[in-house]
């Protein structure tokens, strides 16, 4: 089996004992999901370039039992099943895995596992970055960091206070310039990860299937609501100041 392949059969083999601990298998519950539209999603923040403003990503939206997890992905849609089925599903497009990653955090957050699996609005996405640089600053001092997943706040905030490069997958941003710092695109990961002291990696890397990229060899830091879920199951370690 591959390296991702490992990773995602290690990732549903936990979640599901969780779940079977919780005798949560046995019943018939159904869950539901929808992609949010751009409002519910991240509300009206001042900068219009976020993906999901301009439509490159889809929030999708899981419920369980009254409470929601979520997952970015390019491939948003809607489903509705139990949650055997939905571990059963093979994980064979980012929609799968946004389904699987949206169910496991509403799942985590209504057992109590986690927090934060709702998107931050307004101007919240700003107010994350800056404590996102502090939070490096305490961490790790003044280290080279990739970012991985052009997110514009962090971007613009990580460039003024680090030596920054950045990787996307949005032929829309790569090669341009932004902050004084030209965003490169996927080929350019590994040139770029053994240039960096850390990895600030979208937790959206999850649901596309590139998250073993940046996984056991440098420190690594997930952002955002998406790899909540993940991040608890595989110790990997997540920052989400401003969730909710």
């Amino acid at each position: 089996m591959s390296v991702k392949g490992d990773f995602y059969s290690e990732l549903v083999k936990r979640f599901k004992a969780i779940a079977e601990a919780h005798n949560l298998l046995e019943e018939e519950i159904v869950i539901t999901g929808r992609a949010l539209s751009v409002e519910e999603a991240i509300g009206s923040p001042e900068r219009r370039d976020y993906p999901i403003v301009k439509g490159k990503e889809k929030l999708m939206q899981a419920e369980f039992r009254g409470v929601k997890g979520q997952a970015f992905t390019d491939m948003a849609g809607n489903f509705r099943g139990t949650l055997q089925e939905v571990l059963n599903n093979p994980l064979e497009s980012n929609f799968d895995r946004a389904v699987l990653i949206a169910t496991m955090n509403a799942i985590g957050r209504y057992l109590g596992l986690i927090e934060k699996t709702i998107h931050c609005h307004d101007e919240q996405p700003e107010q994350c970055a800056e404590e996102l640089v502090a939070f490096i600053q305490k961490e790790y001092g003044t280290p080279r960091i990739a970012l991985i997943g052009y997110q514009p706040a962090m971007f613009d905030r990580l460039a003024k206070a680090f030596p920054l490069r950045a990787v996307d997958l949005d032929p829309d941003n790569i090669g341009k310039t932004k902050s004084g710092v030209r965003i490169e695109a996927y080929e350019a990961t590994k040139e770029v990860l053994e240039w960096a002291d850390i990895i600030v990696a979208t937790g959206s890397t999850v649901v596309n299937s590139t998250i073993t990229d940046y996984c056991n060899q440098k420190p690594a830091l997930f952002f955002g609501t998406t790899a909540a879920a993940t991040c608890h199951l595989m110790g990997l370690q997540r920052f989400c100041a401003r969730g909710e």
